[in-house]
């Protein structure tokens, strides 16, 4: 496993839709690997809890998130999942806003944060690491990571979808 590099925000990669990937694709040994090298970049830059494949130079639809409990958030269920070609199918309730920041907004721990609303509850369909379809409800954080995440994969970045630009800071 290698850390990879991590793309910045202004790189166009970041901008494109992410390709969806083949069952094939994905348990190939090059998808595997990418997998693989995603998770230790996330987990050894311990700066973020989620990575989409474009943040590190590619433009698939797969992302990692590892959800762990931290000074800043004691209470939170650890968390892990590789999700694939996903697609928000239903939303439920209202948005509340979160404290949410990218790896890609910035250099080592700057970068840019702000308070993004997203919905508490979601469905997603989606592929895992093997290549199988799931149709799951998520909330709370993970909810929230995950649309940031999917975000990500079809060119969005979290400051599209701030409404209060006074919450932002660095």
């Amino acid at each position: 496993m290698k850390p990879l590099r991590r793309t910045q925000f202004g790189n166009s990669i970041l901008r494109q839709t992410a390709r969806r990937l083949t069952k094939s694709e994905i348990t190939s040994a090059e998808t595997q690997e990418l997998i693989k090298d995603m998770k230790h970049t996330l987990t050894s830059i311990k700066l973020g809890i989620g990575l989409a494949a474009p943040q590190v130079g590619e433009a698939v639809a797969l992302a990692v998130i590892v959800i762990r409990p931290t000074t800043h958030r004691p209470d939170v269920d650890p968390f892990e999942a590789v999700i694939i070609n996903p697609e928000i199918t239903q939303t439920f309730g209202r948005k509340k806003p979160l404290w949410e920041g990218c790896i890609s907004s910035g250099p080592g721990s700057t970068g840019l944060f702000a308070k993004v609303p997203r919905y508490t509850k979601i469905k997603v369909k989606f592929m895992d690491d093997r290549g199988l379809q799931h149709h799951k409800q998520f909330e709370g954080l993970q909810a929230h990571v995950i649309q940031h995440e999917t975000d990500h994969l079809n060119g969005i970045l979290f400051p599209d979808n701030e409404k209060d630009t006074k919450s932002y800071m660095t």
